[in-house]
């Protein structure tokens, strides 16, 4: 199976995001196996989410962050809320979906 090429800035995220759920790991004081049976996954699967693995599912990667402390979206939990009420009712303005563009044959 092959793999989508990241861009520069998604690994730098991904590496960011796996560096911080480490640190908050470590200053709980858990081990990666303690880290892993509290997200419900392996210790295979904690070790990719802290070195950044794009593999690894995106849930997974923010129950781990959620779970040590790392804080998701730089905002309070009120932030987050009213930043989701505003982004469901973008989404509800906007077409429920992209349609492909057709070229015109305007050579007339």
């Amino acid at each position: 199976m092959s793999r989508v090429s990241l861009s520069p800035v998604s690994v730098e995220a991904l590496s960011i995001l796996g560096a911080s759920i480490r640190a908050g790991r470590l200053r709980r004081r858990w081990t990666v196996d303690e880290l892993a049976e509290r997200v419900g996954v392996s210790r295979p699967t904690i070790i990719k989410v802290e070195r950044g693995d794009p593999g690894v599912a995106a849930g997974t990667m923010f129950e781990a962050a959620a779970l040590v402390g790392v804080s998701l979206f730089d905002a309070s939990d009120d932030e987050r809320t009213r930043y989701g009420l505003l982004k469901r009712t973008e989404l509800a303005l906007l077409p429920a979906s992209a349609r492909q563009t057709r070229e015109v044959d305007d050579d007339f």
